[in-house]
């Protein structure tokens, strides 16, 4: 597979008019993706939880217009949003070989997030999957043929990988693999893959409390802390590290090894921070209740032999992972121990997802 297969063959005809309309969610990576290098390729693989509750719907419409440039406007829940026009700009200019009926449309691009977006929960990654499917719907009308769902969703997956990297793991679920890597088959660096091996009953229908810790915007982006780990000090054994614990993951993922995934998953967080802290110039995503919260969820499972750990994205917020089978008691401690610590008492029940819907 290259870049050259997504390019597609010559339009015949244009439609002239219209809308699609996507559901696409947001993802937790347990293993993390931070550092990337060409354009948009990730420095080591990285594998992912789909979420169900978290998620961004788009609607793309569209009138024929052709013109020299890209015309387009965005909403965000209804309002004109031009902040992020910059960044759909350039998401156009990179996906323009593989989709060129991109400068015959005027484009109205409306979005809505269920989460808080700037927060820790991956807005880019949902807006992006959303958006990127709702132009391969464009495409496969202009093409007129019955384009197979897998190569709709290898290209849709692609073209996210292109706006924001992470993205291209929200087109799937209920676990995304990001990065080609000898222990997935098939797996990729130009886009996500759905995991490919049967996976361990204790797996199936997984939790994850989403505490909202802080959901206002991050002073750092996570553009700007995956281009700090160009010259950072640790860059490459972390990379090595994580590729070897997508090894070691895909014999948990198999196994059921409840103690090896949250050793996995609460160090591979905090490596993520930890690389945040160590660049130059330096910063902090977690907030003071951030390390309360992990510092309780330690003490709990140490105190009743519980299964839940911690994860964290590029954001102060902390989801808390846990079997189905703990629900009741690690709801019930979530509430009386930890939502104290969050922004209003907020938080989001949400559990793995199938991944995106047309709506």
């Amino acid at each position: 597979m290259s870049e050259s297969s997504f390019i597609p063959e010559t339009y015949k005809d244009l439609a002239e008019e219209g809308n699609f309309h996507w559901q696409a969610p947001s993802n937790i990576a347990l293993v993390k993706y931070w550092g990337k290098h060409g354009e948009q390729l990730p420095r080591n693989t990285s594998i992912s939880f789909t979420l169900n509750k978290c998620f961004t719907e788009t609607k793309l419409q569209f009138e024929r217009k052709d013109s020299s440039n890209f015309q387009f406007e965005v909403f965000l829940e209804g309002k004109r949003e031009k902040a992020f026009e910059p960044k759909i700009l350039q998401f156009f200019k990179r996906i323009e070989t593989y989709l060129p009926f991109l400068k015959n449309y005027q484009f109205a691009i409306h979005t809505a997030n269920s989460f808080p977006h700037s927060s820790g929960i991956a807005s880019s990654a949902s807006g992006m999957s959303a958006l990127s499917l709702c132009l391969m719907s464009l495409e496969k009308a202009i093409l007129k043929n019955d384009m197979d769902d897998s190569i709709f969703n290898r290209k849709a997956s692609f073209l996210a990988r292109l706006g924001s990297g992470s993205a291209c793991r929200s087109t799937g679920g209920p676990l995304m693999v990001w990065g080609e890597h000898p222990a997935v088959k098939n797996s990729s660096d130009l886009l996500g893959v759905e995991y490919p091996y049967s996976v361990h009953k204790n797996f199936s229908n997984y939790r994850d409390c989403i505490l909202l810790v802080d959901k206002g915007e991050k002073q750092v982006s996570s553009s700007v802390g995956h281009n700090l780990m160009h010259n950072h000090p640790y860059a490459q054994k972390r990379f090595e590290f994580a590729n070897s614990n997508i090894g070691r993951m895909v014999n948990i993922l198999a196994d059921g090894d409840l103690p090896a995934f949250i050793e996995i998953v609460e160090s591979e967080a905090l490596q993520l921070h930890a690389m945040m802290m160590t660049s130059l110039p330096y910063f902090i995503l977690m907030k003071p209740n951030s390390l309360e919260i992990i510092n309780r969820i330690w003490q709990f499972r140490q105190d009743t032999g519980s299964s839940l750990c911690f994860t964290l994205d590029a954001g102060a917020n902390v989801h808390v992972l846990y079997p189905e089978s703990e629900e009741e008691t690690t709801f019930n401690f979530i509430k009386s121990e930890l939502l104290q610590f969050c922004r209003n008492r907020e938080y989001i029940a949400d559990r793995l997802g199938a991944g995106p819907v047309q709506l």
